[in-house]
């Protein structure tokens, strides 16, 4: 393991190394509730600096860069498995207990299918405008994903320094979301069986690449497991959209970390 300087001496930085490459982790230490931070797709750690700041002190923050996304290395593997060892590997090389997991979009659903495989090893989920039990599955569908990505192989690594994209190729970049949609795609009785607590904060409108209220059909998917499953929850709906929801509605994303950790305590206690 790599560690880097800092100017706060309570805060960690380092390289964590897993499989075939390197994570950068930021670690603020202290004693408050963990919470780790699960990333977009492409996004980076960076993409959560506005939650962090509204909650505050009184949780130990956890964040990391996927492979090849900000500053950790390139990979052979970027498959979903990977994904979760990333996730093992952060965890144990941190000795975090019982986090909170916080997860945008990608990083949602990697929180609820890591809570669904490890539940006495997560206290709580907070998903922020995912997972939703609908992906796409047909051929048609998914090569409209990887057209997509082909038109975008020359603009996405103009891209990567925004944490809008990733260091890997057009057709890594499709396959990522291929996987995705198909996880998706099977996640209703996942979630339907869930016995973590879940609290979702849920935006409004399509993203790139979707179009004719995709999104919105796949949020609503969601509704009929809130009558079926309690420990899921909505925290929050917010006015912003699927990409800019960390960006403007942090205080609603802080909020539901706040409830969630307040009723885990009430649990708990």
């Amino acid at each position: 393991m790599t560690t880097s300087s800092h100017s706060d001496s309570s805060v960690w930085t380092g390289m964590v190394p897993v499989d075939d490459t390197a994570l950068a982790v930021t670690d603020t230490g202290g004693s408050g509730t963990p919470v780790v931070y699960l990333n977009g797709s492409y996004s980076t750690q960076k993409a959560w600096r506005q939650v962090i700041a509204d909650l505050g002190p009184d949780f130990r923050h956890i964040t990391y860069d996927e492979r090849a996304r900000g500053k950790s290395k390139r990979s052979a593997d970027y498959s979903f498995d990977a994904v979760i060892r990333d996730l093992d590997v952060v965890l144990r090389t941190r000795g975090v207990d019982r986090p909170l997991l916080v997860g945008w979009s990608y990083g949602a659903l990697l929180g609820v299918l890591w809570a669904a495989r490890h539940p006495d090893r997560v206290a709580g989920v907070v998903g922020v405008d995912g997972p939703f039990p609908m992906g796409w599955t047909e051929e048609a569908d998914l090569e409209r994903v990887r057209k997509l990505f082909r038109r975008l192989r020359f603009v996405l690594p103009l891209a990567v320094p925004f944490g809008l994209a990733a260091r890997m190729s057009a057709a890594q970049h499709a396959e990522i979301q291929v996987e995705s949609h198909a996880l998706h795609a099977a996640l209703g009785p996942t979630l339907g069986g869930l016995t973590v607590p879940v609290r979702y904060v849920i935006a409004q409108g399509d993203h790139t690449g979707d179009a004719g209220g995709e999104m919105d059909q796949a949020r609503a998917s969601l509704d009929p497991l809130l009558v079926r499953n309690p420990n899921l929850q909505v925290s929050a709906r917010v006015a912003s959209n699927h990409e800019k929801i960390l960006a403007k509605d942090s205080p609603a994303v802080a909020g539901a970390v706040r409830e969630l950790a307040a009723a885990v305590g009430r649990e708990v206690g």
